[in-house]
């Protein structure tokens, strides 16, 4: 549960620091101060220090002050991008939070547009920092059980931040979840136990329901898992109203209510099968569920937020085990639609668990696709962990992404997947090989044989190799970020407009 949060739109005073306990003074950068609370004791540290006021800026600045409050101030570029701000806020309220206090007052100044910008990007940072992820440790952190702004008052309440602060703790605390505590079996009982909570409707389809539907694909790699808990969860998210949908842009000032399909990888733990993966990369590997995690991160600020949309969810449950049951090279699988695959290695599993709920979205026809999965390493390589790689199906829907991600602060960077790279998957014995042995781009030819399950539809693919970054990313500082709610949920707002 979140914090309790409460706004005052006035300046904070010197009673109210003096007892704060802990308290985060935000300002424009500039080369003097202005009036305010503790400026006296901040200008002797700074001097102390033989550093100029505009440093703040660079470097947040802690100062105890006489009554025992622990005050941080830092500086914040008017004009910088989210991801930016982000980051400052997130440097300056870990001073704070080191210290696991149950009570945080945050205070910004200068003028009116800058209050308000500030305001969003600090009770964000602090809500979404406030509440310990699941942890075995026999000594849990203290949660912050209040926030208090002082500064500014929002119209809302903070409703919108406080839905995207939830969605992203939910997406987080799912994805560090053990493989011991997030079986599929449990992920499926956690899921509806969302939907009594958000209103949601939830479809299963089991093992041998998908087995006798022809989902071969799936079923692959789910066989190897003595469980067989393994399932496709079909999650609607309803908005308010009748027929509300979301604007998809088709052309030049052209919208209309559409409908979205969120896709995401849900592989509970994943040892890579028969071509098992050595100890160094299977560590983290009930990360692997992230991409599934990232689609009830959105359906969840979305419910809360209750966005005139309607929302559909598919997440992909199982475990790639190595097993006398698992698939095998060389195996000729069929997936859903027909298409025949040749496997070529059991650790891409994420791409045939995908390929069979791209094609179940599919037939429900929604105007757009976007699909969120920890998929390749290559993609890893090639960007790091500090952002996320992105493939869409057109020029128009990857500038909407591309704005999106500059909006909520959770860097993309878009890819190119051109038709020529199919040849590196044709086969002698089936419609099309699973990945290439040679490891060469990857990312691209992932999408490249997702794109054979989508049809027609718009489609966008997040390859999340910023899933998790340590020591944090953006607004978060626990190592897996949540990357991909706030992307999702700027993409809906934007698009609806």
């Amino acid at each position: 549960m979140l914090p309790k949060l409460t706004e005052n739109k006035q300046e904070i005073t010197l009673k109210s620091l003096g007892s704060a306990g802990h308290a985060l003074l935000l300002l424009p950068v500039a080369k003097s101060l202005p009036e305010m609370p503790g400026s006296a004791e901040l200008k002797a540290a700074m001097k102390r220090r033989d550093l100029k006021i505009d440093a703040l800026a660079k470097s947040p600045v802690a100062v105890q002050l006489p009554g025992g409050t622990l005050a941080v101030y830092a500086m914040l570029t008017p004009d910088a991008g989210t991801f930016e701000t982000h980051e400052g806020v997130r440097k300056a309220l870990a001073l704070l939070l080191a210290e696991h206090p149950k009570t945080l007052t945050l205070a910004v100044f200068g003028d009116a547009e800058f209050k308000a910008r500030a305001a969003e990007a600090a009770v964000y940072t602090a809500l979404v920092n406030a509440v310990p992820l699941p942890s075995r440790k026999s000594r849990i952190d203290a949660v912050v059980k209040s926030v208090q702004l002082f500064g500014h008052k929002s119209v809302d309440g903070f409703a919108r931040v406080q839905a995207l602060a939830e969605g992203n703790l939910l997406t987080r605390s799912l994805t560090v979840q053990g493989p011991d505590e997030l079986t599929p079996g449990v992920y499926r009982k956690r899921i509806k136990s969302l939907a009594r909570q958000y209103g949601w409707t939830v479809e299963e389809f089991a093992f041998d329901t998908l087995k006798k539907m022809g989902a071969g694909a799936f079923c692959a790699v789910a066989q190897g898992s003595p469980a067989k808990d393994a399932a496709i969860v079909r999650i609607r998210c309803k908005g308010p109203g009748k027929g509300a949908g979301v604007g998809i842009q088709k052309g030049k000032g052209q919208q209309s209510g559409k409908t979205v399909a969120f896709v995401g990888k849900g592989i509970c733990f994943d040892t890579g099968g028969h071509n098992l993966k050595p100890a160094k990369y299977m560590q983290g590997m009930h990360e692997d569920m992230n991409g599934s995690a990232v689609v009830l991160g959105i359906l969840a600020a979305a419910s809360k937020m209750r966005l005139p949309v309607a929302l559909e969810g598919w997440v992909a449950l199982a475990e790639n085990h190595i097993s006398p049951q698992a698939y095998r090279q060389n195996e000729v699988i069929t997936a859903l639609n027909g298409t025949t695959i040749e496997v070529v290695h059991t650790d891409a599993e994420g791409r045939m668990v995908l390929a069979d709920t791209l094609t179940l979205a599919a037939r429900g026809k929604p105007d757009l696709i976007a699909d969120f999965a920890t998929l390749t390493g290559s993609m890893h390589y090639a960007l790091g962990s500090r952002m996320s790689g992105l493939f869409a199906s057109s020029s128009g829907l990857a500038h909407q992404a591309s704005r999106a991600a500059t909006a909520s602060g959770e860097r993309i960077v878009v890819f190119p997947y051109p038709e020529d790279y199919d040849s590196s998957l044709d086969s002698t014995v089936a419609d099309v090989k699973q990945c290439s042995m040679e490891g060469e781009a990857d990312h691209i030819l992932a999408t490249r044989f997702l794109s054979r399950f989508v049809g027609d539809t718009p489609w966008l693919h997040m390859d999340l190799s910023g899933h998790s970054c340590k020591g944090g990313l953006g607004a978060v500082m626990s190592d897996a970020n949540g990357f991909g709610v706030a992307w999702g949920i700027h993409l809906i707002e934007a698009t609806d407009r």
